[in-house]
């Protein structure tokens, strides 16, 4: 470091504290350590008795910690994202819409391999708001070696994006409501409800409610009904457990489709099945879904409706956090279920 004329300090980094001292007012830091010198902060200065000031002499081929994160940030950004300004060398990704939260876990590790650089997101496969901080990303000195900040902006491209939030697709849904209690009017439906505004929440509207009884083919021509009218995702509710009389996976089978998975390593969502009837997307959804905060629905239709492909080995894949422990206050997606 070295002392220069603060007339001269304009897009220099500051290498102390500079304290400002009103004496029975005001006693406390007016310029922090790293700052960069603007040219509105000259008479500031000088009006503080600082005529001349400490700065860094920076070597060609280093970056300060501002300027840093800013790249870091830029480079690994994708859609549906807005930075912050940096604040103390620390640059915030937000994002700017409803949709799912996506990272690219592997190349986020590799980022955070390279020396001086941290970069931490939320989990991946999260439902966000706008305006949610989704990210931040900084280097641990003032300064680094430019050559670092090439290094990640080149795993970013390799790997682009490293975060995005996906929107979530408008999609038009259809209900089959199992249940001879149900379609007999002896109970009343409390599934549809949940869902609409399950659907709702995601961007989705539900087109129309089929009741049926525990009866194949009536559920299977109600399947294929919503199917015509334009529905572009059918969810099959009740009736999803392997008693004899629960008619729900056997009516999906009979109505041609390909089933992905019955079951799932999620509790609550075990008896969850994922299907397909050409291009559309049929649920079987458990009565969990209806009676707890957050289940398996929540771990896979966003995905969904944000354009992902669910194969087997995704739900296979939810073991690892499948277990909801069932909190008095449900807290989710602030919790551990599904991460």
């Amino acid at each position: 470091m070295k002392a220069i004329p603060v007339e001269e300090a304009v897009g220099k980094v500051l290498c102390h504290d500079i304290t400002q001292i009103v004496p029975g007012f005001f006693k406390g830091r007016a310029f922090k350590k790293g700052r960069i010198i603007q040219p509105d902060d000259v008479e500031k200065l000088l009006d503080l008795g600082k005529a001349h000031i400490y700065v860094f002499d920076m070597q060609n081929g280093t970056s300060h910690e501002d300027e840093a994160a800013h790249r870091i940030a830029i480079a690994s950004a994708g859609n549906g994202l807005r930075l912050s300004d940096p604040v103390e060398g620390k640059v915030n990704l937000i994002a700017t819409r409803n949709g799912l939260l996506t990272i690219n876990t592997e190349a986020l590790s590799r980022i955070n391999a390279v020396e001086d650089i941290m970069f931490a997101t939320l989990h991946t496969h999260r439902h966000v708001q706008p305006d949610q901080p989704v990210g931040g990303t900084r280097i641990i000195p003032l300064f680094t070696e430019t050559k670092r900040i090439q290094a990640i902006e080149e795993i970013c491209r390799e790997c682009f994006p490293v975060v995005q939030v996906k929107p979530f697709a408008p999609l038009k849904v259809g209900i089959v409501t199992t249940g001879s209690e149900i379609y007999h009017g002896r109970i009343e439906d409390r599934f549809g409800p949940v869902l609409r505004k399950k659907f709702g929440e995601l961007g989705s509207r539900v087109i129309d409610q089929i009741f049926v009884s525990d009866d194949i083919p009536m559920t299977v021509e109600a399947i294929h009904g919503l199917i015509r009218d334009g529905a572009q995702l059918v969810a099959v509710t009740g009736g999803m457990s392997v008693d004899p009389d629960d008619q729900t996976p056997a009516s999906i089978r009979a109505a041609g489709a390909e089933i992905i998975t019955y079951g799932a390593p999620v509790l609550p969502g075990a008896m969850f099945m994922l299907a397909h009837i050409g291009d559309v997307p049929v649920v079987g959804l458990p009565g969990c879904v209806m009676y707890y905060g957050a289940s398996i629905f929540d771990l896979v239709i966003p995905r969904m409706l944000a354009g992902e492909t669910i194969s087997r080995e995704d739900i296979v894949s939810l073991g690892h956090g499948g277990f909801c422990a069932n909190c008095p206050d449900c807290r989710y997606p602030n919790c551990p279920f599904g991460k």
